[in-house]
């Protein structure tokens, strides 16, 4: 009898879940398209004004401060992911460079483009690197996605001999910290270029001088 009874009983929605998963898939789906829309129009109001309130950037992505807080819990998170968004596209540029270059040459041209993201991003770049340098955000952020490329690409080049096998992911990003203190309302291609050069230059394995007579 008591079999029975439990047989029917209501199913209860998480029994109904687990059962048809395919029916998550649309919340999860509109969720992931409520933060790629966040994340655009947080791109393009903090572009225009880094100072822009998050009811601006909710406005402007079509959701409530309420989505918008389910995703980013505060400004921060919101541009912490931001940072970590844009670089990733600069990253994942990394193993197709690979497949089409020899990687001492992919290495070089990842980091042109390290750079035009550097200078292109300027006008969001202080509320960025608040959020980057704050207490917390260490232990908020997760990956690193400049790290990530670079380490790819660096390991490429150690294996064929064209860069110092000595050289480390923490000295990499130690010696391009420059492009950050390049002006992007100057003429900045030219002093990036010299800059990434001397950089590549110090990174690459040089045969040993000819003995002096």
């Amino acid at each position: 009898m008591g079999k029975e009874t439990r047989g029917n009983e209501e199913a209860r929605p998480d029994d109904e879940a687990r059962a048809h998963p395919a029916k998550r898939a649309p919340r999860r789906s509109d969720a992931r398209q409520n933060r790629e829309r966040i994340l655009a129009a947080a791109l393009t109001e903090l572009t225009r004004s880094p100072d822009a309130p998050v009811s601006a950037i909710a406005r402007r992505a079509g959701v409530g401060q309420g989505t918008f807080y389910r995703n980013f819990p505060d400004r921060q998170a919101l541009l912490l992911e931001l940072y970590r968004h844009e670089l990733e596209q600069v990253a994942d540029g990394a193993a197709e460079l690979l497949r089409t270059r020899p990687p001492d040459l992919a290495l070089r041209e990842w980091m042109d483009r390290l750079a035009r993201f550097a200078m292109a991003k300027a006008g969001i770049a202080d509320a960025m690197q608040q959020a980057v340098h704050a207490p917390a955000a260490s232990a908020k952020s997760g990956r690193d996605p400049v790290a990530s490329g670079a380490g790819l690409l660096l390991r490429a080049a150690q294996e064929t001999g064209a860069v110092r096998a000595d050289v480390t992911v923490d000295d990499f990003t130690l010696a391009i910290a420059g492009l950050w203190h390049i002006d992007p309302r100057s003429d900045w291609q030219p002093r990036a270029a010299r800059l990434l050069d001397l950089v590549m230059d110090a990174l690459r394995t040089h045969p040993e001088s000819p003995p002096r007579r």
